[in-house]
C-alpha cells in the first residue's frame, strides 16, 4: 500500500487518521534506528492528546539567581526563551531539554502564544505547570508531570534550533515528532520517507492480520503468511 504526500500537512494528518506511534518505531527499529523513544515517563497530558510536527529544539540550563551577571544571557529573565517561543512556525514542536527536574518549563501563557504561533505541541523533558489551563485551551503537551514551581529564577533558555539530547536521543532540528499516550518518538529526517511509508504499509497488513485472526486463524499460521504481529 503506497501512500503518497506533498507536504507537512498532509503526512502529518494522514499519520493522525492511520497510524499510531508504535507503527513508526516498529520500522524505524527495522531500518536500524533502535533508539528513537524518549522515556516512558514523558507522556502527553491526557491520554487522548497527539504530537506530531517538526522538532523546534531547545536549550535549557539551571540557573542561579543572585549574582552579578556577566553575560547578556544572564541578564535576561529566562534567558532566550521569549525570542524562542516567538520563532516557533506553523505544525512545529518545542522540545526543551538540558536542565535539572527542579521547575517548570512550560506554562498556559507560553501554550497560547505557541497555538497563536501555528505550533503543533511541546515536549518537555521536565514538567509543565498550568495544567487546568493547558487543558481548557487544548493544546498538545507532552512532560515528566506537572509542578508549579517556576524556572524564572532557576532556569533560562541558552539556545534554539540546534541539536539537544533528550534522555540520550539524539534531536535535530527538524525531526519530525510522533507522540501519542504509548511514547513520544524521534523520526530522523533523514529515514522521515521510509519510515512513514513503512507504517502505512504495515499498518494495512495489520487490518489483514487482525481479520484473520478474527476469523480464527492461529498467530503462527498469521505471522507465517503476513511476516507481522
Amino acid at each position: 500500500m503506497t501512500i503518497v504526500w506533498e507536504n507537512d500537512q498532509q503526512l502529518f494528518a494522514l499519520a493522525k487518521e492511520k497510524l499510531f506511534v508504535a507503527l513508526v518505531g516498529d520500522i524505524l527499529d527495522k531500518l536500524g534506528y533502535q533508539h528513537q523513544f524518549l522515556s516512558p515517563k514523558l507522556k502527553p497530558m491526557r491520554n487522548d492528546m497527539r504530537i506530531i510536527g517538526r522538532a523546534m529544539t531547545v536549550l535549557e540550563a539551571d540557573f542561579y539567581g543572585d549574582f552579578t551577571a556577566h553575560s547578556e544571557i544572564s541578564e535576561q529573565p529566562f534567558g532566550r526563551m521569549f525570542e524562542a517561543l516567538d520563532d516557533l512556525k506553523q505544525d512545529e514542536v518545542y522540545i526543551c531539554s538540558g536542565s535539572s527536574h527542579r521547575y517548570a518549563l512550560w506554562g498556559g501563557l507560553m501554550s497560547t502564544r505557541a497555538m497563536h504561533c501555528g505550533a503543533a505541541g511541546a515536549v518537555l523533558h521536565g514538567f509543565h505547570r498550568d495544567s487546568n489551563e493547558i487543558e481548557k485551551l487544548g493544546f498538545p503537551v507532552a512532560s515528566i508531570g506537572s509542578y508549579a514551581q517556576d524556572q524564572g529564577v532557576r532556569g533560562k533558555v541558552l539556545d534554539w534550533r540546534i541539536p539537544i539530547e533528550v534522555d540520550g536521543v539524539r534531536v535535530n532540528n527538524g525531526d519530525i515528532i510522533f507522540g501519542d499516550r504509548d511514547g513520544i518518538l524521534i523520526v530522523p529526517k533523514a529515514v522521515e520517507i521510509e519510515a512513514f511509508q513503512g507504517a502505512f504499509e504495515k499498518a494495512a497488513t495489520e487490518s489483514l492480520v487482525l481479520k484473520a485472526l478474527q476469523q480464527g486463524m492461529t498467530t503462527v499460521d498469521a505471522f507465517k503468511k503476513f511476516g507481522v504481529m
